[in-house]
């Protein structure tokens, strides 16, 4: 089968073969919200000489604009109900050659038990290919990205979760604001030093809206030079999204991700003396393959 992850930015395709295993992987940065009116052109180029006839998909492209709205699944939701909730696409019709796969849709999670909600798409499927390896119990998961998820599982369902817009919010900050004026351009590699300085600014647990603008009173009097404030402020962010996320728990924290940004995550959970175990991104396959198992496709 072929397992698409397809995210707002970026898109990710897996080969796999009869027991799982990836076999090949694509990469491309036409993300769902990118493209509108043209999903089957943009995947026919992606699996391009892969013939396999079932195509499985997660992620924004199953959110309501994408190719085809899935409703989200309630939690507490295990496997078996994403599984349940997975919908059939007909994508004949987008592209040569799609007449004779299957294609379909992984559903996303929906949180109704605070005041406010959460929901998640795409990162339902890391952590159902997460579940063999947490066992048992109650585990923390947190997914790093441009909306970084906390999620709860226990005894293998996923019991609560909730969204941090970091990546986001660093991105904004990083070009359409004052802080902007006093960073380098481009994005320069990680300076420990700045990000551990970033990370100092919430451990005494203050407003995180009065610690940023350390970042422009760092750059006017000097006390970073330009190419080292982005990395005090994702340290900043970081920070304090952790600061906030590890109230109450003490469990070790299981991350998954790329290995740049989970490492960010990793030092600053460590920081605090939080256990940590990581994962790869590459978990969005294996459980969209365990999805599709449970739907009786695979």
């Amino acid at each position: 089968m072929i397992a698409v992850d397809w995210g707002g930015s970026s898109l990710r395709v897996y080969r796999l073969d009869a027991g799982g295993a990836v076999v090949d992987r694509r990469r491309g940065e036409e993300g769902a919200l990118a493209c509108a009116g043209r999903y089957g052109k943009v995947l026919a180029a992606m699996i391009a000489g892969w013939d396999d006839p079932l195509v499985v998909l997660a992620g924004m492209v199953g959110a309501r604009g994408g190719w085809i709205e899935v409703p989200y699944v309630r939690c507490p939701a295990d496997a078996d109900a994403l599984a349940a909730g997975m919908l059939r696409l007909d994508a004949s019709r987008e592209a040569p050659g799609f007449g004779y796969r299957q294609f379909w849709c992984v559903p996303g999670i929906a949180d109704r038990t605070s005041t406010t909600g959460d929901v998640m798409r795409g990162e339902e499927t890391q952590i159902a290919g997460l579940l063999d390896a947490l066992g048992g119990g109650t585990h923390t998961v947190c997914l790093p990205g441009t909306h970084s998820k906390w999620v709860q599982v226990r005894d293998g369902t996923i019991t609560s979760l909730a969204t941090a817009m970091t990546g986001e919010l660093y991105a904004l900050l990083r070009t359409h604001s004052i802080l902007a004026r006093g960073m380098a351009e481009g994005e320069p590699p990680l300076d420990e030093p700045a990000f551990d300085a970033g990370l100092a600014c919430s451990d005494g647990g203050g407003s995180l809206l009065h610690d940023l603008f350390a970042v422009r009173t760092a750059s006017l009097f000097g006390r970073f030079p330009a190419q080292v404030l982005p990395s005090f402020l994702s340290g900043m962010l970081i920070g304090h999204e952790v600061q906030f996320a590890l109230a109450g728990l003490s469990t070790p924290v299981h991350l998954v991700g790329g290995d740049g940004l989970v490492g960010r995550y990793a030092h600053a959970l460590r920081r605090r003396g939080v256990a940590v175990h990581r994962h790869p991104e590459e978990l969005a396959a294996a459980g969209m393959f365990r999805l599709a198992r449970a739907r009786g496709l695979a």
